[in-house]
Order: structure tokens, then C-alpha cells, then sequence
């Protein structure tokens, strides 16, 4: 019986490692910058011992004080309702920045919660935005993370407007094989850290309409789910179905 090819993962006894030596350091803030610049980033960082499943990297109301980068494991961003409803407002990757959306009024307007064991790289934004000042190229960058993120946002708010549940769904899982391959992870078998109510609730659908798309997927060969396990059999299928970008350079969105 062939075995399944082992995913690649970021260690948790690598969160000490450096920025130059990180392997996500061609995804996240650090893109472009060169060595010695580098380091001035790095010596800002502060790497946080690991957040276990269900702890709150912050709330909303909190004040922002930094910028944190995922390292290792996934977070879920959402806001909350008066009467205690949660609105899932997106899953965070491993290189991937969480709280730029804290800056504009010094305060997070969603909370932020581990859907696994998760590390992060926490950057102070005041000595950021200091040691942006001094270092062009990273003031390039993130001006075109914050750009990345207010694209992907439209294209979230494009893809739950006009599409059906079944496209809702193929293109959340062609994002999420998107953001996964330009990481060095499998594009085909990964697994899905979030619930299947979390991606209802973000894709706007019932937690049963979600099942049954599984299972519907599952029985016509695009796909196979083994509990949060995932291998898409059929992808090029899927993004036809989906109409979603392919292209793991331009993801449709940031889910």
C-alpha cells in the first residue's frame, strides 16, 4: 500500500531562528531586504513561546502595540455580536502578518484565537515603523503587504457575493492550496485547522450545506477527506469550477 507523502511543517523548536535563516523569510516582511538590513529587523523581533489550541493572540478592544507573524500553525481572526455570535473573519498561514487592520485607530477590532499550536514572531510596530524610515526597502514592503491586503479583501467580498455555495467552497479550498504551495507545503494534501462551522461562517453558507458539499465533492473524485485531512484528486477541476486564480503567486484571497 503506497504511503501518503508526508507533509512539510516549521518546527516549533525553530521559532528562535533567525529572520535570514527562517525558512518563511521570502514570504513574510523580511522579502527584498538584503543581509544586513535584515538584521536590524530581526533584533526588534521578540519570538513568543508557542500559543496553544484556543488562546488569544489578542481581543478586540486591545491596544496594538505590535505586528505579529505567523510562524508556525494558524489563527482565525473574527469579531463578535452583541449577543455573542462570532463572524469568522479569516484564517491566518504561516507567513503570513496579523493586526494591520489594529493600526488605523491603535486598537484591534477583531480577535484573534490559535486554531492549533501556533507561533509567532511579534514586531513591535513603533520600532517598526522607526526602523521603516531608515530602511527603504522595507518600508516597500510593507506598503505592498498592506496593498496585498486590502486587494485581498476585495476579492473576498467579490467571490461571497457573486458566486454559489458550491464555488464559494472550491474557491476556498483553491486558496488555501494557493497559499500553502507558495510556502513550500503541498499543494494537494493538507489539513484543515478550522471547523467545518469556522469555514461556513466565513464562506457566509450552514454548517450543513458545507458537509454536504464534502460529500458531494468527495463522491464526484475532486477530492478525498479523511476527518480535517484533505487531498485534492482533481484540482485543475476544481479551479474550473471554482473560477478561481490558480496561480499560487496571485491567490483569489487570503481566506
Amino acid at each position: 500500500m503506497p504511503t501518503r507523502k508526508q507533509e512539510k511543517v516549521v518546527s516549533l523548536k525553530e521559532i528562535t531562528v533567525a529572520c535570514q535563516e527562517c525558512s518563511l523569510n521570502e514570504i513574510c516582511l523580511p522579502v527584498g531586504i538584503d543581509k544586513n538590513d535584515m538584521e536590524q529587523l530581526d533584533a526588534i523581533i521578540d519570538r513568543k513561546r508557542p500559543l496553544a489550541r484556543g488562546d488569544h493572540l489578542f481581543k478586540v478592544g486591545d491596544r496594538f502595540r505590535a505586528l505579529y507573524a505567523v510562524r508556525s500553525g494558524s489563527l482565525k481572526t473574527f469579531a463578535t455580536s452583541e449577543d455573542g455570535q462570532e463572524q469568522v473573519m479569516g484564517f491566518q498561514l504561516p507567513g503570513e502578518l496579523v493586526g494591520l487592520d489594529a493600526i488605523a485607530h491603535n486598537n484591534h477590532p477583531l480577535t484573534a484565537r490559535a486554531l492549533e499550536t501556533t507561533s509567532v514572531c511579534e514586531i513591535p510596530f513603533d520600532q517598526l515603523e522607526a526602523l521603516s524610515t531608515q530602511l527603504p526597502d522595507l518600508q516597500r514592503q510593507m506598503l505592498r503587504v498592506m496593498s496585498q491586503e486590502i486587494h485581498d479583501d476585495e476579492q473576498s467580498m467579490l467571490a461571497l457575493g457573486q458566486r454559489s455555495a458550491e464555488e464559494r467552497l472550491a474557491a476556498f479550498l483553491i486558496s488555501l492550496s494557493n497559499r500553502y504551495r507558495r510556502r513550500g507545503f503541498s499543494s494537494t494534501q493538507f489539513n484543515l485547522t478550522m471547523s467545518r462551522g469556522d469555514i461556513g461562517n466565513y464562506l457566509g453558507l450552514a454548517l450543513e450545506t458545507v458537509s454536504r458539499l464534502f460529500t458531494r465533492f468527495q463522491n464526484e473524485g475532486l477530492l478525498k477527506v479523511e476527518r480535517r485531512h484533505i487531498e485534492l484528486l482533481d484540482r485543475d477541476r476544481l479551479c474550473q469550477f471554482s473560477s478561481a486564480n490558480c496561480d499560487a503567486d496571485n491567490p483569489v484571497s487570503r481566506t
